[in-house]
């Protein structure tokens, strides 16, 4: 490895993409040393205990060194890459892209542009689709940027070979789980991108017609990981544990070991929540909108946490105290291919139901893309776990770290039920409530759990409770 020692050469270090991450693995290098950068540029993919971030480089300048190859995991504040600085852009970009001098005019760079931290975008001016070495000249125009990605799928000859078909992070991955080359699949997204259906149809070219299927049932996912295991003579597979799933292992046993979990259930007929669901659809304020049982177990469970407002509170151990919130930043467990997550809904408590069902759709469409940045998943007060579309009829839920309830949702199903002193076929679901016990009594976490079930069988207590 090459020392720089060099004063025109500029070491760029892995920064805290995330309120406090340590470290981060580099999932993907989008450069090689030789290859001219400008400021803004996407250098690399990393992934971190929270999510897949991409890393632009906040200066001009030439590749001259990457310090750690891909799938290696860097501390915080580590030099990642070596850039030179010295006129390196400019003497190198005329010989090698003449066509890109005039475009370079049109938007000249502000002044004093600071470096941008992960996460959180870049300016506008640099703002294009992750650049690729060589593209930069079969993409004359940003306007254009992304056709002529597209257009590199189709002519060769106008994109370099080594051209990178466009997928999302969790696509690749879930690409490179089941065996399947990207390069291979026609992409069915816009702007030519390749879809987690797609990777699945060219899994199973069998069966295309499973495809639409895995969007609407998150119990397909244990089928998506069968290719895995494929028992060709090997008696093992040892799966490093690290990003998502690393962080969950010890967020999961750093709670179950340092809060007192106590877990109660209840059993409800949800028979008129689900018609309420299906009135709800039919109506003009929800157009668009996504509406399911889950909005209104949501918003069941805002109003129980308004009712019985000192569930809603967290354990302060440094200073022993305890820490009322007077806001709610719901959770909601999503599981995605890089793992289990828990984003939040910011100040839930304040949304009317509409505003609910867009808040709890834009959550779930991020959380699929893989675009979950590290502060949504931050600061969360309460939260929900639906097991129910697994087809299970409830579980245990172990608490996130600082809060001090999660409910679980379990599977709805038609079943016998005891209605108005007759037995009828009515829609029943079992609902559990964990909560730290040393925050939250029996009392109050009953009261709590009684409530969620009482709005969600007689929904018209949204009305007069909330």
């Amino acid at each position: 490895m090459t020392t720089m020692t060099e004063a025109s050469v500029r070491e760029f270090r892995m920064p805290d993409v995330g309120e406090g991450l340590t470290e981060a693995e580099i999932l993907k290098w989008y450069v090689q040393p030789g290859d001219t950068v400008t400021d803004g540029q996407v250098v690399c993919e990393v992934e971190t205990a929270k999510a897949a971030v991409e890393l632009p480089i906040p200066y001009d300048g030439v590749v001259r060194e990457l310090r750690f190859p891909e799938g290696t995991t860097v501390d915080v504040g580590t030099a990642i890459i070596a850039v030179d600085v010295a006129g390196g852009a400019a003497a190198e970009a005329p010989a090698e892209q003449p066509a890109a001098a005039a475009p370079e005019a049109e938007e000249p760079k502000p002044e004093g542009r600071q470096p941008v931290l992960v996460g959180y975008g870049v300016a506008t001016s640099s703002t294009k689709r992750r650049p690729r070495k060589g593209a930069e000249a079969a993409a004359p125009a940003a306007g254009q940027a992304a056709q002529a990605e597209l257009n590199g799928h189709t002519a060769p000859a106008a994109v370099p070979a080594q051209s990178r078909p466009l997928a999302k992070p969790p696509v690749r991955k879930l690409a490179k789980d089941l065996g399947v080359d990207l390069a291979a699949i026609t992409p069915s997204g816009p702007d030519g991108v390749i879809t987690r259906e797609d990777v699945h149809a060219a899994a199973a070219p069998q069966a295309p017609a499973a495809s639409p299927a895995v969007a609407e049932a998150p119990a397909s996912v244990p089928a998506a990981a069968a290719p895995a295991v494929t028992y060709d003579g090997a008696r093992e597979t040892r799966v490093p544990v690290k990003g998502v799933r690393k962080a969950t292992a010890a967020a999961m046993v750093g709670s179950a070991f340092s809060a007192p979990h106590v877990t109660e259930f209840v059993t409800v007929d949800v028979t008129r929540t689900m018609k309420l669901v299906e009135e709800l659809k039919q109506d003009k304020e929800f157009q668009g909108l996504r509406v399911n049982p889950l909005l209104l177990i949501a918003k069941a469970l805002l109003v129980a946490v308004k009712r019985n407002p000192d569930v809603n509170a967290s354990w302060d151990e440094a200073n022993q105290e305890i820490v009322l919130k007077h806001y709610v930043n719901l959770g909601i467990a999503a599981a995605t291919p890089r793992g289990l997550i828990v984003p939040n809904i910011k100040d839930a408590h304040a949304k009317t139901l509409p505003q609910l069902a867009e808040a709890l759709g834009e959550l779930v469409a991020t959380a699929r893309e893989g675009r979950t940045s590290p502060a949504a998943m931050q600061g969360g007060t309460v939260t929900i776990t639906n097991v129910g579309v697994f087809g299970v009829d409830t579980g245990t839920p172990i608490l996130n770290s600082g809060e001090s309830a999660i409910l679980a949702v379990g599977a709805i199903r038609l079943q016998p039920w005891v209605h108005k002193g007759k037995v009828k076929p009515r829609q029943v679901t079992t609902l559990a409530l964990s909560f730290d016990h040393r925050l939250v009594d029996g009392e109050l976490g009953s009261k709590v759990l009684a409530d969620v079930a009482a709005i969600l069988e007689h929904p018209k207590r949204l009305i007069t409770w909330s």
